[in-house]
């Protein structure tokens, strides 16, 4: 356990070599999952008293779904539409990275704290993409980290639209 600890706090700080280190480790999906897990609960956890018990499941199951869909979305633009020449990755490097890179999510718990809400969730998402840039650069091997965050806006615009859709549908 305390490396999957360790993991995440490496996580949060933005350390390069962790995720070169779970991109590597193709045991580290579930610590991955449970990364995407941990940091919707708390999410669901800091606005419970806007989404109640609901709100939560819906969120947990959200974000896994939109984990995997960033993911495999972030995979085929980095590799078929802007890889560098040394670019090699498979799917499963990418989801490993980029549910480490949902870490400083954890912190969303405390926007249960009346007042502080949007502050953190505001804190915790900016803290969250520079985490999926950082993981993403790694991922895909890229020297540029301008490459790294033009796949995740497109991936995230894209991601955003399914998911908009899914939610309609379900609705």
């Amino acid at each position: 356990m305390t490396s999957f600890k360790n993991r995440i706090i490496r996580a949060a700080k933005l350390d390069v070599d962790l995720y070169e280190e779970v991109e590597a480790d193709e045991t580290a999906m579930r610590q991955a999952m449970g990364v995407v897990v941990l940091s919707s609960v708390a999410a669901g956890i800091g606005a419970i008293t806007r989404g109640g018990f609901n709100g939560l499941i819906i969120g947990i199951i959200g974000a896994l779904i939109s984990w995997y869909i960033w993911a495999f979305l972030t995979y085929w633009i980095g590799t078929k539409f802007l890889p560098e020449p040394q670019t090699e990755a498979d799917i499963g490097q990418l989801l490993r990275t980029i549910g480490f890179s949902s870490s400083p999510g954890l912190i969303r718990i405390f926007a249960i704290i009346p007042g502080l809400n949007w502050i953190i969730s505001f804190a915790a998402s900016i803290w969250m993409l520079i985490a999926m840039v950082i993981a993403v650069r790694q991922a895909l091997d890229y020297n540029s980290t301008g490459r790294a965050v033009g796949v995740c806006a497109i991936g995230w615009i894209i991601q955003l639209l399914i998911m908009s859709a899914i939610f309609v549908m379900v609705r």
